[in-house]
């Protein structure tokens, strides 16, 4: 592993406009909006030169400069509609930061819908990435819940169905074998991905081909994605079965930038 410094940012997406939860990013959540829990887990990881967030809103802008992050440049119009694509945001976000003269040798994606995910684990992914200099970049991932062994395409008129997956031929057939004898299978979540700047600037991909796995912990990749989401976060909270971090507020004139720990 090099000594020479690398400068590493967290990426905060905050677009307004949100239709399946409204305004989501700066919706109350036990007395915070969303988006404090992102920004104060990626400041308290101390693995970040800056946390940036890139949003094209100026209340969601005062919010999370209030709670320490960043908000050096709003995003344009165009690039935050419900169709655009990560990469372009990404690209603005990279380019906006290096025309102040900051350099970017790797960035984070903490996305504001993912408040149970815990700084200790923000703090571990970006060290694995660090450590491992072959990889492009490091993706949250967590077992599935319905394996896609027992998946199935309807053929023609939808009379007839075929596996989703090749088997092989195993026996008995993926459909008909129980899911803990199955061949571990991952889906990502959107709780983080952590990237070389150079994915981005040589590949115009946010992943890249190498993609370091980082299987998520418990309730570490929780998302919110629709409203039954919302009440179900509200339940786990209830009962204890998942806790939030304090986010604390943060008095103007803090720098956004937390010491890092490399």
């Amino acid at each position: 592993m090099t000594d020479v410094p690398r400068r590493v940012v967290a990426l905060v997406p905050a677009r307004s406009g949100s239709r399946r939860i409204e305004g989501k990013n700066v919706r109350p959540l036990r007395g915070h909006p969303l988006i404090a829990y992102t920004i104060s887990a990626a400041r308290r990881s101390k693995a970040f030169d800056d946390v940036v967030v890139s949003t094209d809103d100026e209340d969601t802008a005062a919010i999370a400069r209030s709670y320490g992050a960043s908000v050096p440049f709003l995003r344009p119009a165009d690039l935050a509609t419900d169709t655009s694509p990560d990469i372009d945001w990404l690209r603005h976000a990279l380019a906006a930061l290096r025309s102040t003269g900051q350099q970017v040798d790797a960035f984070a994606i903490l996305r504001p819908t993912s408040p149970l995910r815990p700084a200790a684990s923000i703090a571990r992914a970006v060290q694995a990435l660090l450590a491992d200099p072959g990889a492009d970049s490091l993706r949250a991932v967590q077992r599935v819940s319905e394996h896609p062994g027992k998946m199935w395409v309807l053929e023609g008129s939808g009379e007839r169905m075929s596996p989703l997956l090749d088997d092989g031929g195993a026996q008995p057939p993926w459909h008909s074998t129980p899911y803990q004898a199955l061949p571990p299978v991952f889906v990502q979540n959107a709780s983080l991905e952590v990237a070389w700047a150079r994915t981005v600037d040589e590949g115009d991909s946010i992943a890249g081909q190498e993609i370091r796995p980082w299987v998520s912990e418990s309730y570490d990749g929780f998302d919110l994605n629709h409203e039954s989401d919302w009440l179900l976060l509200e339940r786990l909270l209830d009962l204890g079965l998942a806790n939030l971090e304090e986010p604390d507020l943060v008095p103007e004139g803090t720098p956004a930038h937390t010491p890092t720990e490399r």
